[in-house]
């Protein structure tokens, strides 16, 4: 029997896989919620073990960014598969660099979908076309290979806080963030993803899923530079 988590904030979309995977054969929903934490939370209280699979929205609307999500499931034991519209590939790859097992989009069958938990269920790679679309000329993803501090920074500066803050929250001297800025810049330069400016930088957290969506108004982002 496979179990499996579904973690998506449209209920419209849990609904419907829960609903295939019933007609499943030897394979039942052991959780379905809007967030990773509600699942992390449900595992501590009924102290189930871990699904076998996670369908996974690439997006929540909690704040999270889908490397933090994918890496919590992969450590807690599951494999992982993005159900995503497809049409962000560059969060697409992060997560895939995060360790999902697969990517299927939310626009496939829904035996598609199963057939893709079944599949990295017996821990075959998932090789379908959106995983080949999403890693295609990737050059190693793009990525400009961010520590976990110089992600805190850029989320925080390219939502639109003065540096200053950033450093503030972060309990760091100003320094410190601003160095961090400097390596980021450079980073993204190394890749060929150049963020000269504060936008600049707001649109590579964006396109890599750090920030989810913009926090403040374009015109807003170019303050506290």
């Amino acid at each position: 029997m496979t179990r499996v988590a579904l973690i998506d904030d449209h209920e419209s979309v849990r609904l419907g896989l829960e609903a295939a995977c019933a007609r499943a054969e030897m394979m039942s929903v052991a959780f379905s919620g809007s967030t990773v934490t509600e699942y992390v939370d449900w595992r501590a209280l009924s102290r189930q073990a871990p699904a076998d699979v996670v369908v996974l929205d690439l997006t929540l609307g909690d704040g999270t960014t889908v490397t933090e999500n994918v890496r919590r499931l992969v450590l807690d034991g599951s494999s992982v598969i993005i159900h995503s519209v497809a049409d962000r590939p560059a969060a697409v790859r992060e997560a895939l660099s995060a360790g999902a097992a697969g990517v299927v989009s939310k626009s496939s069958p829904i035996g598609d979908v199963i057939a893709a938990v079944r599949t990295v269920a017996r821990g075959e790679p998932l090789n379908n076309v959106e995983w080949a679309s999403a890693v295609e000329g990737d050059r190693a993803f793009a990525d400009a290979q961010l520590s976990a501090r110089e992600r805190d920074v850029l989320r925080l500066y390219a939502a639109g806080l003065p540096l200053k803050v950033v450093a503030d929250r972060l309990g760091v001297a100003y320094s410190t963030a601003k160095e961090n800025i400097t390596r980021i810049r450079v980073k993204y330069v190394e890749v060929g993803r150049p963020a000269p400016t504060k936008i600049d930088l707001l649109h590579r957290a964006v396109e890599d899923g750090i920030l989810v969506e913009p926090a403040a108004d374009p015109g807003d982002a170019t303050r506290g530079r």
